[in-house]
């Protein structure tokens, strides 16, 4: 039986940090599901930085199917979790359904790659508390709120979270979940 992981996301998702990871674990292997809120079409974005800007802007980007809804996702089906950025964790971490699964991964010590503005989510089921993470740098407060130690850095591992700051750290972040998955949950 093929090992599944769930990518969890929604509109104005960062179009790389959800189709990087979801095209490279299907190529370990795995068999990948996206869900979001709705089963929709979803619609991401991309966010590039650009001379005179004091932070980064934002153009339509990809768009892509969910194979499934929040509340049709049995946590107990897939052996790791991936939370890309973007803006939607800003909104998605107000979905009960979704805290539900979050929480769940985390109850298990499951293998749980998050990066950019995604550990908004898992600061919202207090999965935070205690660790050492990474995040898109405007987040430092907040993990700090959270009760994480920040760490500026291209991907930092905790145990079986594995966080990272954005895009350009794709490589890196990939790198070391597929570290932890390899001994958490080999592809069979």
């Amino acid at each position: 039986m093929t090992q599944k992981i769930l990518i969890v996301t929604g509109d104005a998702a960062e179009s790389l940090e959800v189709l990087y990871p979801y095209q490279r674990l299907r190529e370990e292997g795995y068999e990948v599901h996206i869900a979001a809120p709705t089963r929709k079409t979803l619609r991401f974005v991309v966010h590039d930085f650009e001379p005179g800007y004091d932070t980064y802007t934002e153009k339509p980007g990809y768009t892509w199917p969910a194979d499934l809804a929040f509340s049709e996702v049995d946590p107990g089906d897939y052996v790791a979790l991936v939370i890309p950025g973007g803006r939607a964790p800003e909104y998605l971490r107000n979905d009960p359904e979704l805290r539900k699964i979050l929480k769940s991964f985390f109850d298990t010590d499951k293998p749980v790659a998050q990066i950019c503005h995604g550990p908004l989510l898992t600061a919202a089921v207090d999965a935070l508390r205690g660790r050492h993470v990474t995040a898109y740098p405007a987040l430092e407060l907040d993990m700090q709120a959270a009760g994480a130690t920040f760490q500026d850095a291209e991907a930092v591992v905790d145990g079986t979270l594995v966080s990272s700051r954005a895009w350009p750290d794709h490589s890196r972040w990939m790198r070391e979940f597929l570290t932890v998955l390899r001994t958490k949950a080999p592809v069979t």
